[in-house]
């Protein structure tokens, strides 16, 4: 069973924005650093950002920088991503998943803890 629940997703237009959200128990904010994958249709599943809500540290892998924003709800227990700009290339189901540390975000295989989960899909029209 997955710790952390995706949702937010849909279709926008090429250019536009959506913002995710990723709901997960105070306890697992407290514990794990929080990142954000995809997997475009055919694609294996990759790294897009990563949060460490203990100390504040954020890394994006460079095919987001500057286009999304991961930030912290810590009343709701929500860690959001902000993705403007969007282009057709980042159509794909988009995860949130717990991870030890922000460090090896990138290559990242499976969540620290419990499983994946649904994701929310992320369609952008040309």
């Amino acid at each position: 069973q997955a710790l952390l629940e995706e949702s937010g997703g849909g279709l926008v237009q090429d250019g536009g924005s959506l913002r995710l959200s990723c709901v997960a128990s105070e306890s697992a904010l407290d514990t794990y650093a929080i990142g954000w994958f995809r997997q475009a249709p055919g694609k294996e599943r990759e790294a897009v950002a990563c949060t460490s809500p203990h100390d504040g540290k954020i890394s994006y892998v460079a095919s987001v920088e500057g286009r999304f924003t991961i930030s912290i709800e810590h009343a709701k227990n929500t860690v959001y991503l902000l993705m403007n700009n969007l282009g057709p290339e980042d159509t794909a189901v988009y995860y949130c998943a717990p991870l030890e540390t922000c460090f090896y975000y990138t290559t990242a295989k499976h969540p620290f803890v419990s499983e994946w989960g649904q994701g929310t899909k992320v369609t952008v029209s040309s």
